[in-house]
């Protein structure tokens, strides 16, 4: 199942947000509120992680934030962005539990069931194949851990997405799953006992020009791979901005977001086709008589 109809070029999403670290930390309210939202979820689960992957950690404040909630834990800050790890590192406190890992979330460098918490705020809508990056952390994942994440849903961005009809040819803005979707991938890659909940986020602007800066400072800008190649054309941004104001009321413009939180537990080493599993302990000894 893929999360992009028109599929995102990762090096495209790499390049994006290196160039938007130094801008991030002035655009990341939905991150924030991304955040704060899942960490309520999380709260009346009884959690003693040793080791929590913070999975597209961006400049590293929510690793931040959860050394302080667990702090015995060894976090991990992993993002595909060499630019955003930089800021992380240099933002961490003395002798913290953070550690820096740059790579693509879809081939962790991890053992398989070495981590304790996955905690993946808002990398979803930059993965491609849902069910591939689940079972990818799955496979990282502990017998019992747990996989928590927010993401966005197939409501958002309609205002934006409603103005580029004007240019139909091509893919202005992601297409993200529904959480019914997202529950079932879970299940697919063998993760156990998915929740999964929604809630909206209303962003307003008085200007176009407030929006487009935002969204560059936060990384969202435009990574599709059947993006338009060649420039827009004043006439058709023009025509695009025509559409877009028809969503202002009162001088204003509601960016809705559709935000998805759920989590999940880890069921352990997955076995591959014609393998079988065996607890070692579990085989006895035949004694001779």
């Amino acid at each position: 199942m893929t999360a992009n109809r028109g599929t995102l070029k990762l090096e495209d999403v790499r390049r994006r947000f290196d160039r938007a670290a130094p801008h991030f930390a002035a655009a990341d309210f939905v991150h924030r509120a991304g955040f704060d939202g899942l960490t309520e979820r999380l709260a009346p689960l009884i959690l003693n992680p040793a080791w929590v992957l913070d999975l597209g950690s961006a400049s590293g404040r929510g690793s931040r934030e959860l050394c302080k909630t667990f702090r015995k834990s060894r976090v991990i800050s992993f993002d595909l962005s060499g630019e955003m790890l930089k800021l992380a590192r240099n933002k961490k406190p003395f002798r913290s539990g953070l550690t820096e890992v740059q790579g693509n979330a879809m081939q962790l460098p991890f053992q398989a069931g070495s981590i304790d918490l996955v905690f993946a705020n808002l990398l979803l809508p930059w993965i491609v194949d849902l069910q591939a990056c689940f079972t990818e952390i799955a496979r990282v994942l502990r017998k019992g851990g747990v996989f928590a994440f927010a993401t966005l849903g197939p409501d958002s961005l309609g205002e934006l997405r409603n103005a580029w009809s004007v240019d139909r040819e091509y893919h202005h803005v992601n297409d993200f799953p529904d959480m019914h979707d997202v529950g079932d991938a879970l299940l697919q890659a063998s993760l156990s006992d998915p929740v999964v909940d929604v809630d909206r986020l209303a962003v307003t602007y008085r200007d176009a020009a407030t929006l487009y800066r935002d969204l560059s400072a936060g990384g969202a800008r435009n990574s599709l791979i059947n993006r338009r190649k060649t420039l827009t054309g004043k006439g058709r941004f023009r025509k695009m901005e025509e559409e877009l104001a028809r969503s202002f009321h009162g001088g204003e413009l509601a960016l809705n977001l559709e935000l998805v939180y759920g989590h999940a537990w880890g069921s352990g080493p997955r076995s591959r086709e014609g393998e079988y599993l065996l607890d070692a302990s579990a085989i006895t000894r035949r004694s001779r008589r």
